[in-house]
């Protein structure tokens, strides 16, 4: 059997023709693709909106802790409807 916990994966995306890396867990890759197929966006599209959210925070966390968060808030989001 497999461990089910995995270290982060870095990966590159393009934010608004800037690419940069971000490193998650393969549960949350999972999990961003799967929205981003939901939303019948790109991946990369799904992490710019995530991204312009965060920038509107008051004191607004790194991309990637955004993006759990997101993923989080969108989950509960989920299994309240």
């Amino acid at each position: 059997m497999t461990h089910p916990l995995h270290p982060p994966v870095k990966r590159s995306v393009t934010i608004a023709g800037h690419p940069t890396s971000i490193s998650l867990e393969p549960v949350f890759w999972d999990a961003l693709e799967a929205e981003a197929a939901r939303q019948t966006l790109p991946v990369n599209a799904l992490v710019a909106r995530i991204d312009v959210e965060r920038m509107e925070a008051d004191n607004p966390p790194n991309l990637t802790s955004a993006i759990r968060q997101w993923l989080w808030t969108r989950r509960d989001d989920q299994t309240a409807a």
